[in-house]
């Protein structure tokens, strides 16, 4: 078989299963992989699999606990959470083979349709909108049929050998969803690191940027202190001859000098990434051409088909057309290959382990949804999307149920790619959601009037964009860390509400709710506002515990609301003792801070675990890396917040730190004591609208901080009114001030709700419009729901 080079490598001996954890006849195999996890195979000649598959990749798993009772006829398999009957030598069919879940009255089959378990990841916005299956299902079991994937050989070449067979993995897992993730993560291969860059805000618009315009973007972005992460280049970077998107070679009318630009770029803090669309061939004009004709029988000026089962072909696409380009300094690609087919699995594996075959370099690549394991493939990107609240709508659960098959590296088009209107509520709206989303990537497409240079727009939608771009940067420590979370223990970025709580899979207020990261809540916005009110008029639902608007600080007893939502209002929560690091600077993606802030809710205890290292190579796999415990002990009249090294290296970050510490919702005392390895620290402490701050320079980032805050009490025990959104909306209306006052007076009265509407009909005679009169109604109707 061809070896086309070690990153393609398989460890074969991980694919195969302890052997005394399979039970096997002549056309049956069964292997408990673990207490929630079996293979069930059948074979006709009795010809089993051992080598990885496309979707599985290690059988590996440590010795599970079962229990086996059988005779000549019959086979059971038991385990903690599933019961498994099967008669011997039987083919597999419903009535032959039976899987119950121990405690319930749930049964899988052969066959079983399983129409309880949620969609997984999308496939694609354009064109028919469809999802994979999922393996979360409130039937506490799932399976997957690997039966047709291709086998892939110790060269990492996909081959198909396979006899006709059944070859099914199955999930039972009752209420432990998050263990069958572990499970399956193990089995397909763990979601890897992106780079840091990744997590700053993309750039991409389908325009023939030259260079020129390219620096006037940059520094216009620079000078408007709204932060880039990554140049993403759409078709018109390479020679396209005026009709092929297929193209390997910059177009050196638009940009000269490649290697310079990207240093450019480079030394802005900005990565660069390009547009792959591979499907048209190797076309004469690219810039290699003469040297893949010594690899290749054709004709001069012959273009050269498409060919990615053909290891020759693989090879010389990556030899020589891809790796140039990175010796250029380009930083990855956006694979825009879609067919759906074994070839679009082929070409996003291939490239993805490319991409990470130095250790100097981190895989990174955007691609459509390879079908198979995709959260092993860096960032998925959904297609090209239409302008509009419809597509906005549809984003927040396309996130969100990608987590039922373990995917949180979704990216989608912000603002939209095409056709449609556009609007600066919308616009706003994208942004707010890209904000708190696993990926931030701005594209459009051709045409001088699509929008998406924040300066572009009025002051008011400016300034919220502007907002939340820089606040997306400062989060970035944060999301880096649950990233590393994520890739680490195989807790997604995204999770959904319903996770936890499955009857909120059927409110269509709350279903699209998820938690972003383990200290975050996120109800997205995804309706037009009310004219009048100038708000979204918003139903929100908060899990047990005490909770706290992110931005606001306004505290959240659990329990369904409704709110009102200004354009530079987003609801986004963070739960009682939330420890949210983040970054003063916005400037580069990739810098590891030199000063950080730290949000500190109060109500309780908790311990967060900051992850860094050099954020682009695969070092930290060496363990070139820093983890820093922030530990928060929470009294009612006395806080104690540790930062201390805990794990790994130093040098990787910065020998000394600024902390600013933001206790959230809370009082400013005088008792303030910061000490280090003993010594008393300088700090200076301040208040600012509802929060504490204590600031201390120059910290030793290894060794441990100790900040003690005591008074009585501290917090701001102040919960959040609905009378208090009330009362803004009524002063921001354009009505008159007597009317207000009388407004204000029926609205916060002790009268019934029914007696209110009466009062506020009988306000016409007062000259208050139907339009207001028709609007407060309404708003009575909100809050007889609460």
């Amino acid at each position: 078989m061809n070896d086309l080079g070690k990153q393609f490598h398989f460890n074969m001996d991980m694919a195969k299963a302890i052997p005394s954890a399979i039970i096997k006849g002549n056309n049956y195999r069964f292997t408990i992989l673990s207490e929630r996890l079996i293979r069930i195979e059948y074979s006709k000649n009795g010809m089993f699999v051992d080598a990885p598959t496309q979707l599985a990749l290690c059988r590996r798993f440590p010795m599970p606990k079962f229990d086996i009772t059988q005779d000549s006829k019959y086979l059971e398999i038991t385990t903690k959470y599933f019961h498994l009957a099967y008669t011997k030598e039987s083919p597999i069919t419903a009535s032959s083979l039976r899987v119950s879940l121990i405690g319930t009255e749930s049964m899988w089959y052969y066959g079983h349709p399983e129409i309880k378990t949620y969609n997984g990841a999308l496939v694609s916005l354009e064109g028919k909108e469809t999802y994979q299956k999922g393996i979360y299902s409130i039937e506490g079991f799932a399976s997957i049929d690997d039966s047709n994937s291709l086998i892939i050989d110790q060269f990492g070449n996909l081959i198909n050998k396979r006899s006709e067979s059944i070859d099914i993995y199955l999930f039972m897992y009752n209420e432990d969803f998050d263990l069958a993730l572990k499970d399956y993560y193990t089995l397909t291969g763990k979601p890897q690191l992106l780079p840091r860059y990744a997590l700053g805000n993309w750039w991409s618009k389908n325009y023939a940027y030259n260079e020129a315009s390219l620096k006037k973007l940059f520094n216009r972005f620079e000078k408007e202190q709204i932060p880039i992460s990554i140049l993403l280049m759409d078709t018109d970077w390479h020679i396209t001859q005026n009709k092929f998107k297929t193209g390997y070679t910059f177009n050196k009318t638009l940009i000269p000098e490649p290697s310079n630009f990207i240093n450019y770029l480079h030394d802005k803090g900005v990565r660069i990434g390009l547009n792959i669309n591979p499907k048209e061939g190797i076309h004469p004009h690219e810039e290699m051409y003469n040297n893949i004709l010594q690899y290749v029988q054709v004709p001069p000026n012959t273009t050269i088909g498409f060919a990615p089962f053909n290891p020759l072909f693989i090879d010389l696409f990556f030899k020589l057309l891809i790796h140039p380009l990175e010796a250029k300094g380009v930083d990855f690609f956006w694979l825009d290959y879609c067919d759906n087919s074994a070839s679009q699995f082929l070409l996003t594996h291939y490239m993805y382990l490319d991409m990470g075959k130095s250790e100097a370099k981190r895989s990174m690549l955007l691609s459509r949804n390879p079908l198979i394991a995709p959260h092993r493939y860096g960032v998925l990107y959904s297609g090209r999307s239409k302008v509009g609240f419809d597509t906005l709508r549809k984003l927040p659960g396309i996130n969100t149920s990608a987590a039922n098959i373990g995917v949180s590296w979704w990216s989608h088009d912000i603002g939209g790619f095409y056709d449609g209107v556009e609007d600066g509520e919308l616009y706003i709206r994208y942004i707010e959601l890209g904000c708190f989303s696993p990926i931030f990537r701005i594209s459009v497409d051709k045409g001088r009037f699509y929008k998406r240079e924040p300066w572009r727009w009025d002051i008011r939608t400016y300034t919220i964009v502007k907002e939340y771009m820089q606040l997306r940067h400062k989060l970035i420590p944060y999301i880096y860390s649950e990233a590393y979370n994520y890739h680490l223990e195989g807790t997604p970025i995204v999770s959904p509400l319903y996770h936890k709580q499955k009857e909120l899979y059927y409110d269509e207020y709350y279903k699209n709710e998820y938690y972003f990261g383990r200290e975050l809540l996120v109800s997205p916005l995804i309706s037009h506002k009310d004219e009048l009110m100038n708000r979204v008029i918003h139903k929100v639902y908060l899990p047990e515990g005490i909770w706290y608007d992110f931005k606001t600080g306004k505290k959240f007893p659990s329990g369904s609301y409704v709110s009102f939502y200004k354009d530079e209002d987003y609801p986004v929560f963070a739960r009682s003792g939330a420890i949210i690091p983040m970054s003063t600077h916005i400037d580069n993606a990739l810098k590891i801070p030199e000063e950080l802030e730290i949000h500190v809710f109060p109500g309780k205890s908790n311990t967060y675990t900051l992850y860094e290292d050099d954020g682009i190579t695969n070092l930290y796999k060496s363990g070139y890396f820093l983890k820093t415990s922030i530990d928060y002990n929470y009294q009612a009249n006395n806080y104690t917040l540790i930062i201390r090294a805990v794990e790994g290296k130093s040098g990787i970050i910065p020998a000394t730190r600024n902390y600013k510490i933001r206790f959230r919702n809370t009082r400013a005392t005088n008792e303030v004591v910061a000490n280090f390895s003993g010594i008393n620290l300088p700090v200076n402490c301040y208040e600012d609208e509802n929060d504490f701050i204590v600031e201390i320079k120059d910290v030793k980032t290894v060794g441990q901080l100790t900040i003690n805050c005591k008074g009585k009490a501290i917090e701001i025990d102040s919960i959040r009114l609905i009378n208090e959104d009330i009362e803004t909306i009524i002063s921001d209306l354009e009505v008159e001030t007597r009317l207000k006052d009388m407004i204000a007076n029926i609205l916060f009265s002790n009268l019934t709700i029914k007696k209110k509407r009466i009062q506020i009909k009988k306000l016409k005679k007062y000259k208050l419009g139907a339009k207001f009169i028709n609007m407060f109604l309404k708003l009575l109707e909100y809050v007889e729901q609460i």
